[in-house]
């Protein structure tokens, strides 16, 4: 292939000068390729560029979204009893004010996903958050049962939009070197939601005041008079770097007038059967063709669903067992949020070095993947040993603080097989890491809404030490996957369809 002169069009030519000072870098060949618009090395325009400061700002920005949303999911979990005296309904009914809040989960990555692909991060947040709040509102206005369920399931849809875009938005902006560290303050963010919303909720009860402020107050945490959709609105740009080239691709051809400079993505014409397919079967085909896939799936899914089933489980043990109140109950699920914030600094401060090390030691090529396990294989056996300590300090007659710290454990172990497992996703399919993700948090969330629908009964008819003690024989058969992973994993990804079996190059032929 002939080599191509690179022409860049710099802030000195004005008749080609952009608002925000960046480069636009243009293939000056004959054949249309010279056209291609693409970001010059060091482009301020590039997210990958941007300061750090304003990077770490959109990292915590894109974890209060998701905050917000876990926050809503779980925030109801402790008007279960009000909801039953309300709507004269049964428990289990009133628990899909949860479930059907998680189950939204599982269509909206679906959808999220690739639009954002298609027209950008900036205006599905936007858009998504702005009905989210919409729902909120209904179920704070909700006559019946009916409308509420209906309300949480489609609030849970449109709420999923920062589960399925965070990340993404995470890695349009960090290389992979940065990216572990980013992620570990990101990841909290799901596990410190659900951890306060049923304090918020405890004591709306206590306080004696209706249940539908908890909904007034999830609207204003997400509305234009509150938190997130104002952040979303002045201060998250786009940065899913293919719609930003699009657009410096239009503002090229209108200050040129010469319509033949584009974006790679101007050039993709993908019929409605191809967009179905990338949006709905793919991520299907990859974990059902994908051994690492159904065993990561299974073991995130799993784990994922044991933090909504505490929500039923927690009230047989500190409310019925130890006669607490409403609010002192919300209470006892802080020491999960505040064991993930331990599992951050315990990555930044000790895993994400050993990782930075082992890339100087592999360059230029990536680093394995299965190094990512090492972080899983670690948190995996404590997670086995909190479920156990949860278990057999349920009884009454031991101290509160038993079994209170072991949901410390249980939220440093989850948040770092989290961690350690989306990061091995990410860096071992790549190219499809988008669905990949997308099918597992389908899938985690299903577990996520049907682990609370049996939990009540299970602890009740088992008695919380063997129900918990249940979970700790789970999660003892499962802890190997880690392991065998990383013993096995480059062997499958040598048979792998869908994640590259070596190292791929730093260019590749057209």
């Amino acid at each position: 292939m002939a080599d191509s002169s690179r022409l860049s069009f710099q802030s000195a030519t004005t008749a080609n000068k952009l608002p925000d000072n960046s480069t636009i870098t243009l293939d000056n060949k004959v054949d249309p390729d010279s056209f291609l618009v693409l970001f010059d090395e060091g482009d301020p325009a590039n997210p990958k560029n941007w300061s750090v400061a304003k990077k770490w700002y959109l990292t915590s920005a894109a974890g209060l979204l998701v905050l917000n949303a876990t926050f809503s999911s779980s925030a109801p979990s402790m008007l279960v009893p009000t909801f039953m005296e309300q709507f004269s309904i049964s428990e289990e009914v009133a628990t899909l004010t949860v479930s059907l809040f998680v189950c939204g989960y599982c269509v909206g990555p679906l959808l999220w996903g690739p639009l954002s692909e298609q027209y950008g991060r900036r205006p599905i947040f936007i858009i998504s958050f702005f009905i989210y709040m919409c729902f909120q509102i209904g179920c704070a206005l909700s006559p019946n049962i009916t409308s509420m369920l209906i309300f949480r399931f489609l609030g849970g849809t449109f709420a999923a939009a920062p589960l399925a875009n965070s990340g993404a938005l995470i890695s349009d902006i960090w290389d992979a070197k940065q990216r572990g560290t980013a992620l570990a303050v990101f990841t909290v963010a799901p596990f410190a939601g659900p951890g306060i919303g049923p304090v918020v909720s405890g004591y709306l009860i206590l306080a004696g005041v209706s249940w539908r402020w908890l909904f007034w107050i999830l609207t204003i945490f997400a509305s234009p008079a509150g938190v997130c959709w104002l952040q979303i609105i002045f201060t998250m740009p786009e940065t899913y770097s293919p719609v930003l080239l699009a657009k410096r691709a239009k503002e090229i051809r209108k200050r040129t007038g010469d319509e033949k400079y584009y974006a790679a993505t101007e050039l993709q014409r993908i019929t409605l059967s191809q967009r179905i397919e990338n949006i709905l079967a793919r991520p299907f085909k990859v974990l059902f063709t994908e051994p690492m896939m159904i065993a990561i799936t299974l073991y995130m899914s799993f784990v994922y669903g044991c933090i909504y089933l505490l929500f039923e489980a927690y009230p047989v043990v500190f409310t019925e067992g130890h006669n607490l109140n409403a609010g002192v109950s919300g209470l006892v699920f802080l020491p999960l949020p505040i064991g993930g914030f331990l599992a951050v600094a315990t990555y930044i401060l000790f895993f994400n070095p050993s990782y930075e090390r082992k890339a100087q030691e592999c360059a230029p090529n990536p680093v394995p993947p299965e190094f990512r396990l090492r972080v899983a294989m670690i948190s995996a056996p404590f997670l086995v040993i909190s479920f156990f300590w949860f278990a057999w300090t349920s009884f009454p007659s031991i101290s509160i603080w038993a079994p209170m710290l072991s949901g410390a454990l249980l939220g440093w172990s989850i948040c770092l097989i989290f961690l350690a497992l989306i990061n091995y996703i990410i860096d071992a399919y790549l190219a499809v890491a988008a669905s990949a993700l997308a099918i597992v948090t389908v899938v985690r969330s299903l577990f996520g809404a049907g682990f609370p629908l049996f939990a009540t009964q299970m602890y009740d008819r088992l008695g919380p030490e063997w129900a918990s003690t249940l979970l700790g024989f789970i999660a003892l058969i499962m802890m190997p996957i880690p392991f065998v992973l990383s013993r096995y994993g480059a062997t499958l990804r040598l048979k792998s369809k869908y994640a590259p079996s070596r190292p791929l190059p730093s260019s590749s032929p057209a």
